[in-house]
């Protein structure tokens, strides 16, 4: 089992801009590069300091011009705000430029507040994502391609300059609901998903219904990786944790306003409401906790065969804190679970 640094980039103090922001990103993404990390994340939001990071594809290559090793995951665009027509040719430039290292993870979208406000009503961002990666798929594919589907429509063209490998850079499905785990494996994705507030139950059958596709689908599924996300921090002692739980808890109050809840937004800011989850409750299901407990509460995920862990430490700790973190997490829990024969993640053919 490896791990990967998930940059949930949350613009909390307004007083200071985005530069201050995205600088702080590729400082601990060099940093986890130098520390042995397998990889760095970022997921695409417009509109919201909740995740403010409008050009995923943009971050990737200015990380990958200042490491060396680490993978680049965009975990995930939202391909429904994207025409693929010009959306490909960028997905291969980026890839030229970090150099192979880049990894695409897609997904439909998860606010309303941000799709509906960009003109794609959630109603219809199912069927947008599933058009959209087919074309997707095949402008990386193929050469001349046509479509004539419900949301595009065009005459034969080429995607230039042409992908480095056929099909584009490896690519990752960000998909939470057991069954669209296994359909989505069983296509040949990698997985990245979350248990969000669900309980060990609903955790287990979402790894479930990866582990019976893979199974399944015999030789042709054994390189492919799920992918974990859990907020996770290491703390000094019970005040420290009980302040990053607090951090978390009104952290999570705003993302579930947005998420599953109204989408109350004012100046860019989500508003935290009541989700009914106390702070205690909130420290049940994230890993902020010592690093002796860190050890104990990931052994069953490694036990489960779960392939890499994305550790989303951006609820609310200051940069020196997160990059204390960075160091402390590769210091005392990676030794623990990570061993030369971890597999990158595979090539979606």
């Amino acid at each position: 089992m490896d791990f990967d640094i998930h940059f949930s980039m949350d613009h909390h103090d307004k007083t200071k801009g985005g530069d201050d922001l995205y600088n702080s990103m590729v400082s601990q993404a060099i940093l986890a590069d130098e520390l042995g990390y397998a990889s760095v994340s970022m997921t695409e939001h417009h509109l919201l300091e909740l995740g403010v990071n409008p050009a995923p594809l943009t971050a990737a290559v200015k990380i990958a011009a200042h490491t060396k090793n680490i993978e680049i995951l965009t975990g995930v665009v939202v391909l429904p705000l994207h025409d693929m027509r010009s959306y490909a040719g960028e997905v291969v430039m980026a890839d030229i430029f970090c150099e192979g290292r880049l990894v695409l993870g897609v997904g439909r979208g998860a606010y309303a507040y941000e799709m509906e406000r960009l003109g794609v009503p959630m109603e219809e961002t199912r069927e947008r994502f599933d058009e959209s990666l087919d074309v997707l798929q095949a402008l990386l594919s193929e050469e001349e391609v046509s479509w004539d589907g419900k949301y595009y429509k065009f005459e034969p063209l080429t995607v230039m300059p042409r992908p480095l490998r056929k099909g584009g850079p490896r690519m990752l499905m960000a998909v939470l609901k057991p069954e669209a785990i296994y359909h989505c494996t069983k296509r040949g994705f990698n997985i990245l998903t979350t248990p969000l507030h669900g309980n060990f139950k609903h955790f287990q059958s979402q790894v479930d219904a990866f582990r019976r596709a893979k199974d399944e689908m015999g030789a042709a599924g054994e390189d492919l990786t799920l992918t974990v996300s859990r907020g996770a921090f290491i703390v000094n002692d019970e005040a420290d944790k009980r302040s990053k739980m607090e951090m978390a808890h009104e952290h999570w109050q705003r993302f579930d306003n947005v998420f599953t809840g109204p989408g109350i937004v004012k100046n860019g800011r989500a508003v935290a409401l009541d989700n009914g989850t106390t702070v205690e409750e909130m420290g049940e299901n994230l890993l902020i906790c010592s690093a002796e407990e860190m050890v104990e509460r990931l052994m069953p995920f490694h036990d489960m065969g779960i392939d890499r862990v994305s550790i989303n430490l951006g609820f609310g700790p200051c940069h020196k804190d997160c990059m204390q973190m960075i160091r402390l997490f590769a210091a005392d829990i990676m030794p623990e679970f990570v061993q030369p024969s971890d597999k990158k993640l595979a090539v979606v053919t």
